[in-house]
């Protein structure tokens, strides 16, 4: 029996009863009785998921009967189920940043600590890979806003970058002493490697063969760095910026400074950090708190 059918039989034995058997009187169904029906899973604390695909299944049914001339009105037309909750973003501790944000320059140490060859262009990868990462964390900007920087964009007198989010806006991100450290090595290693790889019209993120960086190299980039901190293969950039926004808020920041320094247009965007936050208090009191549980 297939979970349509499930369905419907679930249906039917809550509008005429356990033992009732089919032909049912399908006309007889009212939009009281598909409410019934809904909140009766309500009480049973069913998950939402599972209550909306009861209703999708049902709506469809009516719908072929309405179509068929079976029935006059569809009852669970105007009939929506429970709001699904909105996923808590995953997001890295601050030691596992630090982990991650490392490892490129520890991996480039070792190597030559090792006594291993490391040609100009594996170093340069390192080098941006390491500023690439420390830049989306200390700004908390989208791959994407990153990757289009040119170096004409970057503040290094005051430590800041100006760069263009979704609809072409503009923001002013700040840039923390690592990330501007890691910036200017990146931009010595291009300038000896790429022709004008340095120049303020140049990408500041290039590739191996002085290309623009794409978002899907920073992603296989990324897979590594994480296998090479062990950490989950499963982090994305974007995580990143959930991390920014999380750590921010957990040290105090002003929620409408992270939704600017986010360039959210909606402050409810940005709330949902809070709600990361919270539950990471409530993670640390159970464990901790004598009168917990």
């Amino acid at each position: 029996m297939t979970g349509y059918e499930v369905d419907l039989e679930q249906f039917a034995a809550f509008r005429w009863g356990v033992d009732a058997r089919p032909p049912f009187d399908w006309a007889a169904v009212t939009p009281d009785d598909a409410k019934a029906f809904l909140m009766a899973f309500a009480r049973e604390k069913a998950f939402a998921t599972t209550t909306r695909r009861k209703v999708a299944c049902l709506r469809t049914f009516f719908r072929f009967l309405v179509r068929d001339g079976r029935v006059a009105d569809n009852p669970f037309a105007r009939l929506r189920g429970p709001k699904l909750p909105k996923p808590l973003p995953k997001v890295f501790s601050k030691d596992e940043v630090r982990r991650f944000l490392e490892a490129p320059v520890f991996d480039l140490a070792r190597r030559r600590a090792a006594g291993l060859a490391v040609s100009q262009h594996e170093e340069y990868a390192c080098l941006r890979d390491a500023a690439l990462f420390e830049m989306l964390y200390s700004t908390g900007c989208r791959i994407s806003e990153v990757i289009a920087l040119s170096w004409r964009q970057i503040r290094f007198d005051n430590g800041s970058v100006i760069v263009f989010g979704k609809g072409g806006k503009q923001r002013l991100c700040i840039l923390g002493k690592p990330a501007c450290k890691a910036l200017q090595t990146l931009r010595a290693a291009a300038e000896g490697l790429f022709p004008d790889g340095g120049a303020d019209a140049a990408n500041v993120f290039l590739n191996e063969r002085g290309l623009a960086f794409t978002p899907r190299e920073a992603q296989r980039r990324m897979k590594r760095w994480l296998a090479a901190a062990d950490l989950p293969h499963d982090l994305t950039p974007h995580k990143l910026r959930h991390s920014f926004a999380t750590h921010l808020l957990d040290a105090g920041a002003d929620l409408r400074s992270v939704q600017e320094m986010l360039g959210h247009s909606s402050l409810a965007t940005t709330q949902i950090y809070t709600h990361v936050s919270v539950e990471r208090l409530k993670d640390e009191y159970m464990k901790a708190h004598p009168r917990a549980r």
